[in-house]
């Protein structure tokens, strides 16, 4: 990885001008939402783009990406007209609220890394902390829009911090999104979780499907299973 970008197997992502960088939790969605016959998808706060760009890769969906930074959002148009997918994928420099209220399309899948660490210490750098707290767009907010652009079988799929998974999910059902798959996630083996992935979606849930992955062994590698979730992007799997 250089300080500038990070180089997948099909595409990169340069990050400088990002207030949030290439994370895990961005390559942990973007391979784990659910893209099995999608043919509009969105992206909620797309930030570099990565997400947006896994989706692309993984599909033959038309992707919207929102981001409401400028700086950011010119670094994920600038992603995306590297790529392969060029022609499939659309930024957008707006707030994820008013896009909302002029969209006319109905998305068959949405996928967000929200803003979290809603309690915690914000740091320095305004961006940054825009970026990672629930400043400009709250999971209300998130919620109240993907409800209102999901098609009637559409998906939302995001990740978030453990401690938010209930709250989150009571939230949801508020909006008439359901969670239908939770994967929960740890760092290393021993550790608490640290991360949870989830599905939700219009239908009442009949029942969870519920998983749980490791990223790291003890020797510092990829766990076998985060490898083969992963494969078709990090170089070196």
């Amino acid at each position: 990885m250089s300080n500038d970008y990070f180089q997948f197997k099909q595409f990169a992502v340069f990050h400088d001008k990002c207030a949030m960088k290439v994370t895990t939790d961005g390559v942990l969605l973007g391979a784990w939402a659910e893209t099995g016959n999608i043919a509009r998808a969105l992206d909620a706060g797309t930030g570099t783009g990565l997400i947006a760009l896994m989706i692309a890769q993984r599909s033959e969906a038309l992707i919207d990406a929102v981001e409401i930074d400028p700086p950011a959002a010119l670094q994920a148009r600038e992603n995306a007209a590297r790529s392969p997918w060029k022609d499939r994928i659309r930024v957008h420099c707006d707030s994820f609220q008013h896009f909302t209220s002029v969209s006319q399309i109905k998305y068959d899948l949405i996928v967000s890394n929200p803003p979290y660490f809603r309690n915690a210490l914000k740091p320095e750098n305004k961006r940054r902390s825009a970026a990672r707290h629930e400043l400009r767009l709250s999971h209300e907010e998130l919620l109240m829009g993907a409800a209102s652009l999901l098609a009637p079988q559409g998906k939302l799929c995001v990740i978030l911090p453990y401690g938010e998974k209930e709250n989150f999910s009571e939230l949801a059902s508020i909006y008439r999104l359901y969670c239908h798959r939770i994967n929960a996630v740890k760092a290393t083996h021993g550790a608490g979780f640290s991360r949870v992935l989830l599905s939700f979606d219009p239908a009442p849930a009949g029942g969870i499907e519920k998983s749980e992955l490791t990223i790291h062994q003890a020797d510092g590698t990829f766990s076998p299973e985060y490898a083969n979730l992963t494969r078709d992007f990090y170089l070196h799997l």
